[in-house]
């Protein structure tokens, strides 16, 4: 049943897969909910009123289309003559792309009859989101936090509360994001009659990473007509952090079919690849399930998941989404990781050169920027998406960075 909104390539085949990765590994009691969800976005991916409706909410309620911004300083501090366009994601309402997501899974929602949602949240940007969400539609609203997580995002914990949600902190596991999704299944498989599972990230079982992938491609599609008008030609690269890929799937979506166009996604490789404590899944993690899909997954020879590592709660997940692995594996996107010091580094730059703040998850694509930048032509015209800013990170970073502003 899958179906496109437009991100001019198609969705997943009939079984939920891209390539060989995806599917629904799961019980077969959660079977009829999926089926269930499947059917409702397809309906709704077909109906006029609904896009008509959604649409409306991103321009008037989100503040979109985003700006798309020449970043002429930043430029002149990478290689190659680049010109960078930060494609500004940190301007929507609740301050990252997570609310594109979660007002069309709300108004999924309401198609369907349920009253409540539920999410999982790692630096509580998908949280505030949904919050945000439920609290427009009169929706009940429960978040699963991991512990450590909330320590590091206690703003965005505020937020959520001030917005009418009730918080749960995950002790269980790692106490971060992975945990959060665990939770917040088991709840969702209880409670399906009344519930919906906002799931916030490109992963999970289907259809989850053909929804996320589809409500967040208005990113990419925006971009892709922007960076047309100002440059009369398309870029030579697109460049997003990946945590489960959903800022990253969104802007690469519309691109894919343009074979000069490079995909550059930037994962979290934490204190170093060679330390173990990362979160770059598809830089050293090799296939296996997690949360109901088969796709990259950091695991042991034994087949056990890892726990991941990295400075940014967003990017602190040792999976990733299907498509995300089918591109890798297909050559269509290049991946490569940016540590926790080459991120700090990233954020400093572009406050310094742009007066832009970045979330630590977008500060890894900026990280990255000079090694990919090195491999592009002369004058390469670059895309990149920052997802979030960065206010919900500066206690942390302050504390790193002693209130200096150096790492």
């Amino acid at each position: 049943m899958a179906a496109t909104t437009g991100s001019r390539t198609g969705g997943p085949d009939a079984l939920g897969r891209f390539g060989s990765y995806g599917g629904q590994y799961v019980p077969e009691t959660v079977m009829p909910a999926l089926r269930e969800l499947e059917d409702a976005f397809a309906a709704a991916l077909a109906d006029p009123a609904f896009h008509g409706e959604l649409n409306g909410l991103l321009r008037d309620y989100v503040g979109r289309p985003t700006p798309l911004w020449h970043a002429s300083r930043l430029s002149s501090r990478l290689p190659q003559g680049v010109r960078v366009y930060l494609k500004r994601e940190d301007l929507c309402h609740t301050g990252a792309h997570k609310i594109n997501n979660a007002l069309g899974q709300a108004l999924l929602c309401r198609r369907m009859g349920k009253t409540r949602v539920i999410a999982e949240t790692g630096a509580g940007q998908h949280g505030v989101a949904t919050a945000t969400a439920a609290a427009l539609f009169g929706l009940s609203c429960r978040v699963y936090m991991g512990r450590q997580d909330m320590e590091r995002q206690a703003l965005n914990v505020f937020r959520m509360r001030l917005l009418g949600t009730e918080v749960v902190q995950v002790d269980a596991g790692t106490a971060t994001l992975k945990d959060a999704l665990g939770e917040a299944i088991r709840d969702w498989v209880a409670s399906v009659e009344t519930t919906h599972y906002i799931l916030g990230t490109a992963a999970g079982m289907h259809p989850y990473p053909w929804m996320v992938r589809e409500l967040q491609a208005v990113i990419g599609r925006e971009a892709r007509a922007q960076v047309l008008e100002a440059e009369r030609r398309l870029p030579e690269a697109a460049v997003a952090c990946v945590g489960g890929g959903s800022n990253a799937i969104g802007l690469f979506a519309p691109f894919i079919p343009d074979a000069g166009v490079r995909l550059f996604g930037v994962e979290a490789a934490g204190h170093g690849l060679h330390t173990g404590m990362h979160a770059a899944s598809l830089t050293a993690g090799r296939p296996g399930v997690l949360h109901g899909s088969l796709s990259y997954v950091l695991q042991d020879a034994d087949g056990q998941v890892l726990n991941a590592h990295s400075i940014s709660a967003g990017l602190d997940y040792p999976g990733v989404g299907p498509e995300h692995s089918a591109l890798k594996d297909t050559g269509r996107a290049t991946y490569l990781a940016c540590t926790d010091a080459q991120a700090l580094e990233g954020m400093r730059l572009l406050a310094e050169t742009e007066g832009i703040i970045p979330a630590l998850e977008s500060a890894h694509a900026v990280g990255a920027l000079p090694e990919i930048c090195a491999g592009l032509p002369e004058g390469a015209v670059v895309v990149v998406c920052v997802s979030g800013r960065g206010d919900k990170d500066m206690p942390q970073v302050a504390r790193i960075m002693g209130g200096g502003g150096k790492p």
